[in-house]
């Protein structure tokens, strides 16, 4: 079984800190509207939860050269 590290700070009201073994990223909102997330790694994600079991997650990498 593998061991995983991940890691999250509140560092400010709705701006979480989230650290792992090979990246960290940073999270704004999601009270009540839209989340989002940009990462070390070039990743930028944007979510939100819908009422019901239904959530939306759009995704984008940077493309390397």
């Amino acid at each position: 079984m593998p061991l995983t590290f991940r890691k999250s700070f509140q560092i400010l009201p709705g701006v979480r800190l989230n650290i792992n073994r090979r990246s960290w990223s940073i999270t704004t909102g999601g009270k009540n509207g839209p989340r989002h997330t940009h990462s070390s790694t070039g990743r930028r994600t944007t979510s939100m939860d819908l009422p019901g079991p239904f959530g939306w997650r759009s995704t984008r990498t940077k493309r390397r050269r």
